[in-house]
C-alpha cells in the first residue's frame, strides 16, 4: 500500500521517527525500498494507534447506530442524527447534549459517535458522571487534582455519561464546572442527562456555577431530545413475548405426541 508521493519520503521517514536514515538520507533515499518499507510500517503503526485509541476510549459493548429501531425514539429523526456522524462539530469544538428518559438510546447514540472519532484518529473517552466525579474528588493533594483535571481537559472527545440521575454535592458541581470550563471552545464534549436544564438546580443543589456551567455548555451545542418509553423495557417485552410463543409452541408439540402415543395405544387394544 503506497499511499504518498516520493517527494514525501523524507517528512514520513522523520514522523517514523528513523533517524538512523534520516542521518543517512543521501545514501537511503533513492533505494527501491525504501517506500515500500515506510509503508508498511505507516499500516501496523496506524492499526496499533488504533487499538490503543479504542481501549483508551473505554467503550465497552454498545448496539450499532445502524441496529437502532428508529421507530421507537420520538422527537428526532435519523437523519438528524446522521448530520453528527460527520463529526464537524468537533472541529468547532461545539457541544452534543442528549436530553432523554432512561433507556432511550442516549448512551448508545453517544458510544457511536465516540467510536466514530476514534476510527477517525482522534482520541475519546466515554465515563459516566457519578465515575468521573468520584474520581476527581478523591484527589488527596492540589497537585493531584490538578494532573486528574488535565487528565479531563486532554482527550479530543470527552463523553460524560448519565448527569442528573443521582443528586450531587456543590464539590461535585464545582469539580464538574472546572472539566466544562478547561474544555470550553477548545475541545468538545457530548453529554447524556435525563433532566432538563431547568431541572440541574436540583441536580446540583445550592450550587453557584450551575448557571455558568450551563451557559458554557450550550455556547455552541447541538441539544438533542429524545421521547418515548425505555427502549430497553421494550426489548425486554418483545423477549417475554418471544420466550411465551416458543413455550406454547414447546405444549402444542408435547400434546401432539401425548395424543398421538395415546392414539396408538387405542389402535393397539383394539
Amino acid at each position: 500500500m503506497i499511499s504518498k508521493n516520493k517527494k514525501d519520503l523524507h517528512a514520513r521517514v522523520s514522523d517514523l521517527g528513523w533517524y538512523g536514515i534520516l542521518a543517512n538520507w543521501e545514501q537511503y533515499k533513492q533505494a527501491a525500498w525504501l517506500e515500500e518499507i515506510i509503508a508498511a510500517e505507516e499500516v501496523v503503526r496506524a492499526q496499533r494507534g488504533l487499538e490503543r485509541r479504542l481501549r483508551n476510549a473505554k467503550l465497552g459493548k454498545f448496539k450499532s447506530f445502524a441496529d437502532f429501531d428508529w421507530t421507537w425514539p420520538k422527537g428526532v429523526s435519523s437523519s438528524h442524527l446522521e448530520e453528527l456522524f460527520d463529526l464537524k462539530f468537533m472541529e468547532e469544538a461545539a457541544n452534543v447534549i442528549l436530553f432523554g428518559p432512561n433507556g432511550i438510546g442516549k448512551t448508545m447514540i453517544a458510544k457511536n459517535l465516540a467510536h466514530k472519532a476514534v476510527l477517525q484518529g482522534s482520541t475519546a473517552r466515554f465515563i459516566t458522571a457519578s465515575e468521573m466525579l468520584n474520581d476527581l474528588a478523591a484527589q488527596e493533594s492540589g497537585s493531584q487534582l490538578t494532573r486528574a483535571l488535565k487528565r479531563y481537559a486532554h482527550w479530543k472527545l470527552l463523553v460524560i455519561d448519565e448527569i442528573g440521575y443521582l443528586s450531587t454535592s456543590n464539590r461535585h458541581a464545582d469539580l464538574l464546572f472546572e472539566v466544562i470550563n478547561r474544555r470550553y471552545q477548545e475541545k468538545s464534549l457530548i453529554i447524556t442527562t435525563n433532566r432538563p436544564f431547568t431541572e440541574w438546580g436540583e441536580v446540583f443543589p445550592n450550587s453557584s456555577c450551575v448557571v455558568s456551567m450551563i451557559d458554557r455548555l450550550v455556547h455552541k451545542a447541538e441539544l438533542i431530545t429524545l421521547r418515548g418509553d425505555s427502549y430497553r423495557r421494550k426489548e425486554a417485552n418483545e423477549r417475554g413475548i418471544e420466550r411465551e410463543r416458543r413455550l406454547n409452541e414447546q405444549q402444542a408439540d408435547e400434546r401432539k405426541v401425548v395424543d398421538e402415543h395415546e392414539e396408538l395405544a387405542l389402535k393397539g387394544g383394539a
